[in-house]
């Protein structure tokens, strides 16, 4: 997040002070240059990063909003973060269209719920952080609760199509391409359901390809061998 190198990961055995904040903690990893950065500075220049965004823009396009954020090097290439940006992207690009929600609050909601997700639920639990994003966008909207009756439907309904069109892929995990998956399917979902038509690019050619060391390549349909 200073310089946008790869972390290597370590054994959290050491006492490290934080580039940032210039506290000591308990180091997991550091980039090839050296910094190294605690988990509280981390989430809070993310989460930020991702709320300012969000309250600023005026696209249409959740898309173009998240992959925005995403090239920001506070966004790692996998994160925990996703699971509040792909809901806050949504979010914003159902508002500039004339979703009658309070941007603000609804953003605010999200990060509470994105942080609830926890890492690494696409592997650990079969339910990735993206899809339920998603469905949290859904129920932030909707104002849906546990005792809803055909918006509980419908947001369970919504997460469960993410998770089946990322189950027709091939592991491992990719934030980026989890969350391409999620915003794609809520665009269509919220086209159908209320006829609110967020923006969405004629073809994706994904531009992280080379951060991810575990890329499936080929197999997946916005991989390009020359990025973009």
């Amino acid at each position: 997040m200073i310089c946008g190198e790869p972390i290597l990961y370590k054994n959290p055995t050491t006492a490290e002070i934080c580039t940032f904040c210039g506290e000591e903690f308990t180091c997991e990893g550091m980039c090839a240059n050296g910094h190294k950065v605690c988990k509280g500075c981390s989430d809070n220049q993310a989460v930020n990063l991702i709320k300012s965004t969000c309250l600023n823009t005026r696209s249409k396009n959740p898309y173009e909003i998240a992959i925005g954020i995403m090239k920001n090097p506070v966004m790692r290439m996998h994160d925990v973060r996703h699971h509040i940006l792909v809901g806050s992207a949504l979010l914003a690009a159902y508002h500039n269209c004339g979703g009658d929600i309070k941007l603000a609050e609804s953003l605010e909601e999200m990060e509470k719920r994105g942080k609830q997700i926890p890492p690494g639920a696409c592997g650990y639990l079969g339910n990735c952080g993206a899809a339920v994003s998603s469905g949290a966008f859904f129920s932030i909207v909707t104002g849906t609760t546990p005792h809803s009756e055909n918006n509980w439907s419908l947001a369970n309904t919504l997460t469960g199509t993410c998770l089946i069109e990322m189950g027709k892929l091939t592991g491992p995990r990719c934030c980026k391409r989890d969350s391409f998956i999620a915003l794609g399917t809520t665009i269509d979902f919220i086209a159908d359901t209320f006829e609110i038509h967020m923006e969405k690019p004629t073809k994706l050619i994904c531009e992280f390809s080379e951060r991810n060391a575990e890329c499936i390549k080929d197999k997946c349909p916005y991989y390009a061998k020359e990025t973009v």
